[in-house]
């Protein structure tokens, strides 16, 4: 487990010299082959889980097999009937994408706190469902601010940005046996 901070890219190297994860990782994560289990862009930060093994990454990432859990922050106040579009998919430009579940947890000022539960992402997929969307007081697309992945499946983070640890025996056994998500229950979400 790997808590990925702001700014940092998620690949082994880059030709722009930005800063990758492996740069901030202990060396034995790039000599003994570990690679991440999924992605999250530059502007995201949160949980990344890393392996050796092939086979379990491609279970891991399968659609459906675990929800992942964002806490987003958006510029912007979101309405009840927008929370449900993101439910029953809104068109971007490439495709149309949706939520699993989404839960407003709080508001600062003209920004809006955000659970969001995904059984599959796509490039982006948050920031372009959020983006398809109009603050309905300014007529601006609501903006994602912050990006944070906190959860995949029963794997919760629990550690500092920039740290790492290795999983627990019992998350390990979780993830593998594919046990269900947790129950708490958000708007139309488990959670």
């Amino acid at each position: 487990m790997f808590h990925k901070p702001k700014g940092t890219i998620v690949t082994l190297s880059d030709e722009k010299n930005r800063k990758t994860v492996y740069d901030i990782l202990p060396r034995f994560v790039l000599e003994d082959n570990w690679v991440p289990v999924g992605r999250l862009d530059r502007d995201s930060r949160g949980l990344l889980l890393f392996t050796r093994e092939g086979g379990l990454s491609d279970l891991l990432t399968q659609p459906g097999k675990f929800s992942k859990y964002y806490e987003v922050w958006i510029r912007g106040r979101i309405t009840e009937e927008q929370l449900q579009q993101t439910l029953d998919g809104i068109k971007t430009a490439a495709d149309t994408l949706k939520f699993k579940g989404v839960k407003t947890l709080g508001y600062a000022g003209p920004k809006t706190r955000l659970m969001v539960e995904l059984s599959e992402g796509r490039n982006r997929h948050i920031r372009r469902v959020f983006g398809s969307l109009q603050d309905q007081q300014f007529h601006t697309p609501l903006k994602v601010l912050d990006l944070k992945r906190t959860q995949i499946g029963p794997v919760k983070l629990d550690i500092l940005s920039s740290q790492w640890r290795f999983l627990t025996h019992k998350e390990e056994e979780d993830l593998i046996n594919g046990t269900p998500r947790s129950k708490r229950r958000g708007r139309n979400a488990k959670r």
